[in-house]
């Protein structure tokens, strides 16, 4: 999997140029221009047009599968147009730094890849696919590519984006919680509601499939030095301490051992002639050895 992980990112800086260049422009202009056809729809058509709906997409209506991705400020009028734009906004900017941290095409197969696995997810589930999942993948890549990238909160306060990449993680998982235990004291706890109350993860899956152990990052340094000195600890245990008599317990497929010291001059070794003492000769220029008889007594090469 590293390997193919490498291969992957070889391929893309090789690559880099190729693709779509400002994606995520062409997506809060496509969602601007969605938005006011809708105002001007009050029937709701147009939304409806291109919302993700698992019914209709499996009885034709493909394009679906891709739409969704302009209905974000349909998505969240709940929050009101100015922070759906402000959100919006900022969703672009954090496109264009992985855009430019990246690559043009990896950042497009990275949310092209995230789209496809949602789209399936959502369709196995039978649940509705939103970009809102899509938009926090962005932010987990942001946060674990630049840690240390401040956020200016409420356009006030500088956070750096891994506290908020940690405030995200424990409020999905406090969802995520409780929506099993819901489910467990309602009694409807199978595989299907299973996967249904899992679909925040499976939806970032596309975070987890080109970070892998990278993901790791997020973690509280605390945590990742703890797991970094657990692992050293473990290595130097089981490493094997070192072999002060390997020359003498090897040998070589000849059944001939191997010397350590050979003589410049006379070519003696210390594995023919043990009690014999080697030095190296601090005035030539490299590293010779001589035995006790030609130590000073060779020509000093140069």
């Amino acid at each position: 999997m590293k390997n193919l992980r490498r291969s992957f990112a070889r391929f893309c800086y090789r690559n880099q140029n190729k693709g779509i260049p400002n994606l995520m422009l062409y997506l809060a202009i496509g969602n601007l221009i969605v938005y006011f056809f809708s105002l001007a729809d009050p029937s709701g058509s147009v939304y409806e047009l291109l919302r993700f709906n698992g019914t209709k997409i499996l009885h034709g209506q493909v394009w679906r599968l891709f739409s969704y991705v302009f209905t974000y400020l349909q998505d969240t009028t709940g929050l009101g147009l100015f922070l759906g734009l402000i959100s919006m906004l900022c969703y672009y900017f954090m496109g264009k730094m992985l855009e430019r941290q990246w690559g043009v095409l990896r950042f497009n197969l990275y949310y092209l890849t995230g789209v496809v696995l949602m789209d399936i997810a959502a369709l196995l589930i039978g649940c509705s696919a939103t970009t809102t999942y899509l938009n926090a993948s962005l932010f987990l890549a942001i946060a674990t590519i630049m840690p240390d990238a401040r956020f200016l909160l409420f356009y006030i306060i500088p956070v750096k984006a891994k506290y908020l990449a940690w405030v995200d993680i424990l409020l999905t998982a406090w969802g995520i919680v409780t929506s099993l235990l819901r489910c467990i004291g309602l009694g409807i706890l199978t595989f299907r509601m299973t996967l249904f109350c899992l679909f925040p993860l499976l939806a970032v899956a596309n975070y987890f499939l080109f970070f892998g152990k990278e993901a790791a990052n997020l973690l509280p340094d605390f945590l990742r030095y703890r797991k970094t000195q657990t692992q050293k600890n473990f290595r130097a245990k089981a490493a094997p301490g070192p072999n002060p008599n390997w020359a003498g317990n090897y040998r070589s497929a000849s059944g001939t051992r191997p010397y350590r010291h050979k003589c410049t001059v006379c070519g003696r070794t210390d594995t023919e002639y043990p009690n014999l003492e080697f030095r190296y000769c601090s005035r030539c220029k490299g590293y010779y050895c001589y035995c006790q008889d030609h130590i000073n007594n060779h020509e000093h090469i140069q």
